[in-house]
């Protein structure tokens, strides 16, 4: 990887460990149960993070991988929830494996790389030129993630990730 990439990547290396260093200590109860209006628990969000950030922009967009391609067109609804039956423990295994693949796949690219795959079904008229962008939109996805996380966990049990006053000397 390059120093640009090697940056991009240490920065959302950052977020990833702040999405499950502000889960970490939930109960399963917790990690399953809606605190906001909108409806998703922490695990259906970290399921959204698995599939339709990890495994959709890397392996899917920039490698073209057939496995992950051919699933480009679902609709992304349906990956904010976990199946039934599938544990806490399962749905973060899936991230952290997640996370693997694509840090294998970002590992032989190059910014200037064009995106294997592209699903036009999803967006005909958008689309990201490289790997450098697609980078950029991942991790400014992931950072506003790992901020509804934030939220949620200050909500259910007062803890935060900064633990204290970031201002304070």
């Amino acid at each position: 990887m390059n120093a640009e990439l090697d940056a991009l990547k240490g920065a959302l290396d950052r977020q990833r460990e702040h999405v499950l260093g502000i889960l970490e200590g939930l109960s399963e109860e917790d990690l399953r149960r809606p605190v906001l209006p909108s409806g998703w628990s922490c695990l259906a969000l970290l399921r959204h993070l698995t599939l339709d950030v990890e495994r959709f922009w890397f392996p899917g967009v920039i490698a073209g991988e057939p496995d992950v391609a051919g699933q480009l067109a679902t609709g992304a609804e349906a990956h904010w929830y976990v199946p039934e039956g599938m544990s806490a423990e399962e749905v973060f295994a899936d991230y952290r494996t997640a996370i693997a693949r694509a840090d294998a796949v970002l590992a032989a690219a190059a910014p200037e790389q064009e995106p294997a795959a592209w699903p036009v079904e999803i967006w005909p008229t958008w689309r990201l030129p490289d790997v450098r962008h697609i980078l950029i939109h991942v991790l400014t996805e992931v950072a506003c993630h790992s901020g509804h996380l934030d939220t949620v966990r200050e909500l259910i049990d007062g803890t935060t990730w900064l633990g204290g006053n970031p201002y304070a000397g």
